[in-house]
């Protein structure tokens, strides 16, 4: 991934996390670490239970926010499983090559300024044509409003992103959460959430309604809103994809 000092290395095996800077920096951490805590979600104890046998959960904020917004998109609609195909589709044929330690390269994402100078033909040979319009909309708003974006705080950062032409409030909230790793931002209501909260806790009465279940959410939650919800997403990661 591209960080402000170069390009970082993020590896995984048996569960530690090692960072490697590509380009002679010191690798700084951008992961966050959450578990839940102590009295957080006691009027499930079910769903306490299953949220603390997670034990330490570490995540990599997204460090470019138009990577993150660009994922966004590219999430809407379509399953988890066949986004993740289109974003390696356009990272393989229009990202940066990046050589590796081992001698093997991985592709970036492709920069807003890339993405803006695509063709339809371009779009439409990885798969993309639909996903053109709200692609290129965000990377010119990117391209022009991105340093101003960064100033923002970021509950105004996703009321600002919704004016961006087909961002709506999940694509926003989802995108500042994967950029900021506050998932109090996160659209907590919706399927994902409702879906993992549901199948860890077969035997709790969860509201089926998205506007029900998120103030049963918010209420439960409480001051551990964007812990739980970030444990509750990464105990449905193992749980399979639900579209």
């Amino acid at each position: 991934m591209a960080v402000p000092d170069g390009l970082v290395l993020a590896q995984v095996e048996n569960d530690r996390l090692t960072l490697t800077g590509l380009s002679g920096q010191a690798a700084e951490s951008g992961a966050d670490v959450f578990s839940l805590p102590d009295g957080a979600a006691d009027e499930v104890p079910a769903l306490a239970k299953e949220l603390t046998g997670l034990g330490l959960v570490g995540r990599l904020r997204n460090p470019s926010l138009w990577e993150a917004l660009a994922t966004g998109i590219l999430r809407q609609v379509i399953r988890a499983g066949q986004s993740k195909k289109l974003f390696r589709a356009l990272c393989a044929v229009h990202g940066e090559r990046v050589a590796l330690p081992d001698g093997d390269f991985y592709s970036l994402f492709p920069t807003a300024e890339t993405v803006l100078s695509l063709t339809d033909v371009q779009f439409t040979e990885i798969g993309l044509a639909f996903k053109r319009p709200a692609l290129q909309a965000a990377a010119a708003a990117y391209v022009e409003h991105g340093t101003t974006w960064s100033r923002l705080s970021w509950p105004a950062l996703v009321d600002e992103l919704q004016s961006v032409r087909r961002i709506g409030p999940w694509t926003a909230g989802a995108a500042v959460a994967d950029y900021t790793n506050d998932w109090g931002l996160y659209p907590y209501a919706d399927l994902a959430v409702r879906t993992w909260a549901g199948r860890a806790t077969p035997s709790h009465h969860w509201f089926h309604n998205e506007r029900a279940f998120g103030a049963q959410w918010r209420h439960l939650a409480g001051e551990h809103l964007s812990t739980l919800t970030l444990l509750t997403l990464a105990w449905g990661s193992r749980h399979g994809d639900i579209g």
